[in-house]
């Protein structure tokens, strides 16, 4: 065998259907494309139609097949309407990306109902729905991936890490119940936990050069991470050659976490 089919037999995703929300901007973007250049069909759940649109005709330049589904998934009505209409797109799911998220994180002592009631909908709740709604079928079917995008705040406390934080670590728990639940069946369930990343998701550190600075001083490689540092990493994560990893938090940070 040659390396190219050995490495298409462990990473190809040809034939699979991916899900993943929060993919038209940031992490989300780069791990849709990566998915899509890998060989799934893919379908982008976001709110915005206009970063939606732009995401796809750039993934059909490529030559990938993907569609998208504008929802709200911060109500439970809205995350399972968008979750039947994606799965009427190409059909059942087979790999569920959550990248979706919001990042609001007042100080504690001023942190309202509502935002802490919309950071756990949207960063917790959601990929539990979602999860829930096509993690069955994965196990019927023996194969499926379930990755969710976690954050350093689910780890340790720094820079207001407030309700956001907390959402992650639960997201992160969420992950082990889920590998419990379904791994004997063929479905893996992981996150990945990224560093300080230059993303719209973190446009009010980005605009701090002195904070951008110190932050990839803690890393090992001297930078902070880029949206396209988790392409690699979530291809693993989507294909046969993470059969055997479950429950795990796979930290993409530089070695931020260990420094």
């Amino acid at each position: 065998m040659t390396s190219a089919a050995y490495l298409s037999g462990l990473f190809s995703l040809d034939g699979r259907v991916a899900v993943v929300t929060g993919g038209s901007s940031g992490i989300g973007r780069a791990i849709t494309e990566a998915l899509a250049r890998a060989g799934a069909s893919v379908v982008v759940v976001a709110r915005g139609k206009e970063a939606l649109e732009a995401t796809c005709a750039q993934l059909a330049e490529l030559g990938c097949r993907a569609g998208w589904v504008s929802a709200d998934l911060s109500r439970r009505d809205g995350v399972r309407a968008a979750a039947e209409e994606a799965a009427g797109v190409f059909g059942e799911p087979d790999i569920l990306v959550n990248s979706a998220g919001v990042n609001l994180r007042p100080p504690f002592s001023e942190l309202s109902d509502e935002d802490w009631d919309l950071t756990l909908a949207l960063n917790l709740q959601a990929p539990h729905l979602l999860s829930r709604r096509f993690g069955p079928g994965m196990a019927e079917r023996g194969f499926g991936r379930i990755i969710h995008i976690s954050s350093q705040q689910a780890h340790r406390a720094f820079v207001r890490s407030g309700a956001y934080g907390v959402s992650k670590g639960a997201l992160e728990s969420l992950a082990r119940s889920q590998a419990e639940e379904w791994s004997p069946h063929g479905v893996t369930a992981n996150t990945l936990v990224p560093g300080f990343v230059m993303t719209p998701l973190n446009a009010r550190l980005s605009s701090d050069p002195e904070k951008v600075a110190a932050l990839a001083a803690r890393t090992m490689v001297g930078r902070n991470g880029l949206a396209e540092d988790f392409a690699g990493a979530a291809v693993f994560l989507a294909s046969r050659a993470s059969g055997y990893v479950t429950g795990q938090s796979l930290f993409v940070d530089g070695g931020f976490s260990v420094h």
